[in-house]
């Protein structure tokens, strides 16, 4: 019993047709598990993201309150010494010229120095 080769012919496409069709489940099968594996990265990801974010914002938060209180630190202390300086002029004026002149007398004379050279 020899099948004809048209029998031959139409079951060798009916078997293509159906190895296809299961090639092609699979095939949307494994492109379903890729998909939901790149969006649940993205998701991942974009949490990651958001979380370091938050981490930055809270650091140049603390960072910048820090650097507030410094400042104001710094400009009490100078606000002192200025006071302190004025008193201390207004107390001896002729002690402060004199001192302010034997400052310039010996700034002109090491910036002078370094000219001759």
């Amino acid at each position: 019993m020899n099948a004809r080769p048209a029998d031959k012919a139409e079951k060798l496409a009916h078997d293509i047709q159906a190895n296809g069709a299961a090639e092609q489940e699979r095939l949307k099968a494994f492109a379903n598990r890729a998909e939901r594996i790149v969006r649940e990265g993205a998701e991942d990801l974009k949490d990651r993201a958001d979380e370091l974010r938050g981490r930055a914002r809270e650091y140049a938060d603390e960072f910048r309150g820090r650097a507030h209180d410094y400042y104001d630190e710094a400009q009490d202390r100078f606000d002192v010494a200025q006071r302190y300086l004025v008193e201390r002029v207004q107390e001896r004026p002729v002690a402060a010229t004199l001192c302010a002149v034997g400052v310039g007398v010996v700034l002109g004379l090491l910036l002078a120095g370094g000219r001759r050279r």
